[in-house]
């Protein structure tokens, strides 16, 4: 037993300090999957970015959460030792989960309490203070903290190490499931001090509490734990020889000094043997990681643009109303399921079938199937933007009328290249026409023309227009909204088509006064029927329920009577969702498929072809292959400019079949090797025992195929 260990307390044939580990775990992950369910919807509606920016920061975020391992990896080897790199970083990680909790805070800055922050520098600025601590923190802490439960356990305990993974794995889905249930919900909450908003305080604050509960529980435990001292790092060790092997191949690059036979062994001068055999190893392994990254580019696109696109969906269950970032949970749901069917029936069936579907041909059919779910969203983006109505052009403007008089009124529209007129009954109106700046517009009542001057008016905008002739031709117009109400909501105003001025009240939100032949501020409704109050200001009091609301609609409401009851007309300015959330999950089933086979197969190839003490550096290359992957959805999405989200979606499925087949071919030419095997060819100070190297690692890639077993 080292310096530093004591003798585990044991329950059951497990140590006791396992407890405080996996319930550590269950928290940060709870916290950090939770935080980042909500994180792209935060960006949009909250910090009011648009979806390329919003896409943008959450992915290099991302990239970042995946590229601190090394760090958190190097620090832990090398000098605080793994139980002091976790209480360090996980401080940092709860200060930065407290900080984007403040940020989210809209009555931080909201000084005239309109419900919108006053200066939303102040806010972005502490969201990415609050995202860089968390990226240290999380990343840090990440491959410390099961390799920490691994070291609890004696030399005899195999068994039970295993089972400690297992469960470790499990608190780990556990924590990203129930979160990712959770916070999304608490997010559909209304709060705050002078003015009510959807709660992202309280959506980023949980998170943070379970941050908090997570490093409580961790330091409980402190006593309990074996720590191990720090005993040096070996990617450091893998990275200097490297280093020396590279610089000194460019030192005798003259072609009179013979050359060898693998670029490693160019270190032979300065590193033992051992060494450089199990470099090699992993050298081959990396390789084949180069065309991985593009796998991830599609799979963490399930947190944002799928995200985004099911703000622009119905999310009505019957008894449920599904929030577009519970959507996500699918993914953690169809693992649970779908984990154990692959490898208790799928797998077994294929090896009935006597086909050989080894390690590498199983990636290739997970990137394949995460292609197909590109696919799918492609054709689900195609169904949700033929329902998603057209605004104008910065040169363009759309009107829409409304007859409120007694008489038919004929609309003309004059135009460069044709004219078009429009007859209208009483109490009809006009879907939104759209006018370019050399356009005009007349209204005629009988014998009367009223002309409406557009030129002056602002452009990009949607605009209505009502006419009423009971008290002479009088006309008033609205500028209307001109993008879907967010977050699912429902933009509702009313027109008071009454002589009488009247106060309207829609459930707890009062409207104030509306005046006769005039228009009410837009409210914003969520999902259902709604109780519409109304008072004259002779006293008459009228109630009715409204029509059920969906999702994203816009309607203006004409009161025409107010008497025991009140007779309303509703008219759609914008349809609401139409297309069903639901048309999202053959997305999420094709690339939660891609994930099991490739992402659980990935780490199983890794740990099979790395060396016993060099399996944390392969971990670490399959961590950067997530950080890059993220990096790649930043550099596509920027560079193809596209228009179209669908067209994006079939881009990135593409670029991933294309990859696919390369990574194949790459595959085709990788032979197999066993480490064990390899290892036991050298002596305690790492000299070769034998010259077998070679017919061990077999021929090096590129040299063709010279095994049975492929892929």
């Amino acid at each position: 037993m080292g310096k530093g260990e004591k003798s585990a307390l044991s329950c059951f044939g497990y140590p006791i300090s396992i407890f405080f580990i996996v319930v550590n775990e269950f928290c940060e992950r709870f916290s950090y999957y939770g935080m980042r369910a909500v994180l792209v919807l935060y960006f949009k509606y909250f910090l009011q970015w648009d979806n390329n920016l919003a896409t943008v920061v959450y992915h290099t975020f991302v990239a970042v959460c995946y590229l601190t391992p090394i760090l958190g990896a190097i620090v832990a080897d090398s000098w605080l030792g793994k139980f002091k790199t976790i209480i360090y970083l996980s401080i940092v990680y709860a200060i930065g989960q407290v900080v984007m909790s403040v940020s989210a805070i809209h009555d931080l800055t909201d000084g005239n309490r309109d419900g919108t922050p006053d200066n939303i520098s102040i806010h972005v600025a502490l969201s990415m203070i609050g995202l860089i601590l968390i990226a240290f923190g999380t990343g840090g802490i990440k491959p410390c903290v099961a390799a920490f439960g691994g070291d609890q356990f004696d030399e005899s305990q195999d068994k039970q190490r295993s089972r400690f993974f297992s469960i470790f794995y499990l608190s780990i889905n556990a924590g990203s499931l129930l979160s990712t249930i959770i916070t999304p919900i608490l997010r559909g909450q209304e709060c705050g001090i002078h003015s009510q908003q959807k709660c992202y305080p309280l959506a980023f604050g949980v998170p943070a509490a379970l941050m908090a509960v997570a490093l409580v529980v961790f330091v409980v435990g402190s006593g309990m734990y074996k720590k191990v001292s720090p005993q040096g790092n070996i990617m450091v060790q893998v990275f200097k020889c490297i280093s020396f092997a590279i610089s000194n191949r460019f030192r005798n690059r003259s072609k009179s000094i013979p050359k060898r036979e693998h670029w490693m062994d160019w270190a032979k001068e300065k590193y033992d043997d051992r060494l450089i055999a199990q470099i090699k190893m992993v050298v081959k392994v990396l390789f084949l990681y180069i065309p991985l990254p593009m796998f991830w580019a599609l799979f963490d696109q399930q947190g944002s643009r799928w995200t985004l696109q099911a703000t622009t969906m119905d999310g009505n269950f019957g008894a449920m109303q599904i929030q577009p970032d519970q959507m996500q949970t699918i993914n953690a749901i169809l693992i649970l399921v779908l984990v154990p069917i692959v490898d208790v029936v799928v797998y077994p069936l294929i090896k009935k079938c006597k086909l050989n579907f080894t390690p590498l041909k199983r990636m290739t059919v997970g990137m394949f199937f995460a292609a197909m779910a590109f696919v799918a969203a492609a054709l689900v983006q195609v169904s949700i933007d033929n329902t998603l109505p057209t605004f104008p052009t910065s040169t363009q403007i759309q009107v829409k009328v409304i007859n409120l008089g007694t008489q038919n009124l004929t609309v003309n529209f004059r135009e460069t290249k044709s004219n078009f007129s429009m007859v209208l009954d009483h109490l009809q109106e006009a879907d939104y026409r759209t006018l370019q700046v050399s356009s005009e517009m007349d209204v005629n009542y009988g014998n009367r023309t009223e002309p409406l001057i557009i030129a002056n008016l602002p452009w990009a905008l949607r605009y209505t227009y009502i006419i009423s002739n009971q008290n002479g031709l009088s006309t008033n117009w609205a500028e209307d909204i001109t993008s879907k109400p967010e977050q699912g909501s429902n933009a509702i105003r009313f027109i008071n088509n009454l002589p009488e001025t009247i106060n309207i009240t829609v459930d707890d939100t009062s409207l104030g006064e509306i005046s006769p032949f005039s228009f009410s501020n837009y409210t914003m409704q969520n999902l259902g029927t709604k109780k519409i109050q109304g008072i004259t200001e002779t006293g008459k009091n009228c109630t009715v329920d409204s029509m059920k609301f969906g999702f994203g609609s816009s309607y203006t409401i004409i009161i025409n009577e107010c008497t025991a009851s009140m007779t309303l007309k509703y008219i759609e300015d914008i349809q609401p969702n139409t297309i069903h959330m639901a048309l999202q999950i053959p997305q999420y089933f094709l690339i939660t498929i891609g994930e099991v086979v490739f992402s659980v197969t990935g780490l199983e190839f890794s740990y099979s072809q790395a060396p016993s003490n060099m399996k944390s550096v392969l971990q670490a290359g399959w961590l950067l292959t997530v950080a890059v992957g993220n990096i790649v959805v930043l550099i596509v999405a920027g560079a193809a400019g596209l228009g179209e989200q669908w067209a994006e979606y079939i881009l990135f499925a593409a670029l991933l079949v294309a990859v696919c087949i390369i990574f194949a071919v790459m595959a085709y030419f990788y032979t197999y090797v066993d480490p064990a095997e390899i290892e036991a060819q050298f002596d305690a100070d790492g000299n070769k025992k034998k010259e077998k190297e070679k017919e061990a690692l077999g021929y090096e890639i590129g040299d063709g195929p010279q095994s049975q077993t492929k892929m």
